[in-house]
């Protein structure tokens, strides 16, 4: 059950809302604020969350951003390959996390957030060295770094280097999948909210959506719920997809995908009980669903592949 002010979309951040917009509340929720301040305590990373398509520097505005990074992003060149690191980095982590390196060695991951079969954004850290570093390894950066136009008499360039933050591949890889596990929470709280009543609704939906609630495990049909409302099916069906923005069968058939994510939730939870105790007639139907809202299986959903570096 969500908390009062933890999270909330506001009603123009409905089903037809842009993602652009849904992340602007994801970044101002207290949820993600209260998490991001515990992460970067406890961790020492910084962690951003932006939108999907946004070519910015997300880690730069933390204060536990990486200062070697912060006085790389002061010229042109190596500006524009972090923006081209965080572009691949976008295009490759669709389905799970993706760890690369930018060409001074130092590794950056994104965390897509899924909401139905978009990704909406991502949560990012990194700025960190998988290896120790040394005056051999600074030597053939800095070679990289004149190649690129960096002054690199800078005085402040190579203390910053070697004060980078240096965990084990096995450390890292850690604090991905927890990012992973938040990124779900947070796909979660999304279409739970897109789901739920909105401002002002029309009393009639309103009665719609507490039915379904309440019967979606059994079998629900356009009819019944409209005699429920006291309304023709044709003017209720019309009615519901304009106040919602979905169609009667695919707010069931997301209600009823929520129902199962919370249920497998717990790992001792088959995927089948899951399903027919949500309301899905066959697995069959309900894998087919669940794919096409979700853009993933029910497995590849509860066990998200972990990080995945590329040098």
């Amino acid at each position: 059950m969500l908390q009062p002010n933890v999270f909330r979309l506001a009603p123009a951040t409905g089903a037809n809302a842009p993602a652009s917009m849904v992340m602007v509340h994801l970044q101002r929720s207290l949820i993600f604020r209260e998490y991001q301040k515990a992460f970067e305590t406890t961790i020492g990373l910084p962690l951003a969350l932006r939108a999907a398509g946004s070519f910015q520097f997300p880690l730069h505005g933390s204060n536990h951003a990486n200062r070697f990074c912060t006085l790389m992003a002061g010229t042109n060149q190596t500006c524009s390959a972090c923006l081209q690191l965080q572009q691949t980095v976008e295009e490759q982590a669709t389905f799970g996390a993706r760890t690369m390196k930018c060409f001074t060695g130092l590794s950056e991951s994104a965390v897509p957030i899924r909401v139905g079969d978009k990704v909406i954004g991502y949560l990012q850290t990194g700025q960190v060295l998988l290896q120790a570093p040394t005056p051999v390894r600074f030597r053939t950066l800095s070679r990289s770094l004149a190649a690129r136009g960096f002054p690199i008499e800078h005085p402040q360039l190579k203390a910053a280097y070697f004060r980078t933050r240096v965990l084990t591949r096995v450390q890292y890889d850690s604090v991905v999948k927890l990012l992973g596990l938040f990124a779900q929470h947070l796909a979660f709280l999304c279409n739970q909210e897109m789901l739920k009543e909105t401002a002002g609704e029309d009393p009639l939906i309103t009665r719609a959506r507490v039915y379904i609630a309440m019967h979606q495990s059994e079998v629900v049909t356009l009819r019944n719920v409209a005699q429920e409302v006291n309304r023709s099916p044709c003017y209720f069906c019309k009615t519901f997809k304009d106040s919602t923005g979905f169609t009667f069968t695919d707010y069931l058939a997301r209600t009823r995908v929520e129902a199962v994510k919370q249920m497998l939730l717990n790992p001792n939870k088959r995927v089948s009980e899951a399903a027919y105790a949500a309301g899905f007639q066959s697995l069959s139907q309900f894998n087919r669903t669940f794919r096409r809202i979700e853009g993933r299986t029910p497995i590849a959903w509860r066990n998200p592949a972990g990080a995945i570096s590329a040098a």
